[in-house]
């Protein structure tokens, strides 16, 4: 389980997955791995966050099927299980400043919905449960890097949701023996991640505005700094979940690649990269966010094999390609 990436991994002939959230970011470039690999994929999405586009070319693939339907229906999350080998739970609403303006959606969609999804894989008898989770976890936890076991206080509604996430997850394996393993994501980016929309991620909104000679604003004062990880690792990270022994589920990983990037330093470099020299503007900093954000991935390193290869640069390069070719 020490190999580079995810190119060798392969899963049995007939294997069946499903993706919830497929037609997100994250989701859907599972979808796409998944496919690349001749497996079968259902997607789950209620195009909520999701976009139609990102799963189009799948659709003439006869190993893909695509359900618009909603993980807060458990009728709905019952017949996207059924005759699944393994779950990739990626469905959920991310942005901490949207959580502490909307809680109870929050409450409704990430933890009532994931329960959903892990009461009905624990029914139709899923071999693996992978589910997204968030370095968000961490709170107010100030020591760098960030490790599993050593946490805060939560500083958002959506910190709690992924934390609660976590204890279901733990507890599914205990007491129903579901094999669950949880990935606290760090700062993912890549392509198809949404540039639009006040909540939108922080990379794909600089290299957009920047395209378009938009004067960008960053909050606080840049000096932030964050983990930030190429999608491809996190495709790998669900893949070698898929692979682990069940020894060591109802654990969660830190996703990432271990490296620390300061805001500033990001946009200097986009600036480089587009050749533009485009003056930021500062703004006030965001309510719940945490300041520094770094992880230590020697337990995922050790208990599932993973092996991040793309750094942030390469990360960064191949966004922007995509970016440039799509927008």
């Amino acid at each position: 389980m020490n190999s580079m990436g995810y190119e060798d991994i392969t899963f049995e002939k007939e294997s069946t997955f499903l993706v919830t959230g497929g037609a997100g970011f994250i989701g859907s470039n599972l979808c796409e791995a998944l496919l690349d690999k001749r497996c079968k994929v259902r997607c789950l999405d209620n195009l909520s966050n999701g976009k139609q586009e990102n799963v189009d070319s799948f659709r003439s693939n006869q190993n893909f099927v695509f359900i618009n339907g909603d993980i807060r229906d458990f009728n709905t999350c019952m017949e996207a299980c059924e005759g699944i080998d393994y779950v990739l739970h990626q469905a959920a609403w991310g942005s901490v400043p949207r959580s502490i303006e909307m809680p109870l959606l929050y409450e409704a969609i990430n933890i009532r919905g994931t329960l959903n999804m892990l009461e009905a894989a624990r029914q139709n008898s899923v071999k693996k449960f992978v589910y997204a989770s968030s370095s968000s976890v961490y709170g107010d936890e100030p020591n760098l890097p960030k490790q599993e076991g050593r946490e805060g206080n939560l500083l958002s509604p959506y910190a709690l949701t992924k934390m609660a996430d976590e204890e279901y997850g733990k507890l599914y394996k205990k007491i129903y023996g579901l094999d669950t393993y949880g990935l606290r994501y760090f700062n993912v980016f890549g392509k198809r991640q949404d540039p639009n929309g006040v909540y939108a991620a922080v990379i794909p909104k600089f290299i957009k505005q920047l395209l378009n000679d938009e004067q960008p604003i960053i909050n606080g004062d840049g000096k932030q700094s964050r983990d930030f990880t190429y999608i491809e690792n996190v495709i790998e990270a669900n893949f070698k979940a898929c692979k682990a022994t069940s020894e060591v589920a109802g654990e969660v990983f830190n996703i990432a690649y271990g490296g620390r990037e300061c805001l500033i330093d990001v946009y200097i470099s986009l600036c480089n990269a587009l050749d533009k020299s485009v003056i930021p503007i500062f703004g006030p900093e965001r309510k719940g966010d945490i300041k520094h954000s770094n992880a230590d991935i020697s337990k995922a390193k050790k208990m599932i094999g993973y092996n991040p290869d793309w750094s942030f640069e390469r990360g960064i390069e191949a966004s922007l390609k995509w970016y440039k070719e799509n927008l």
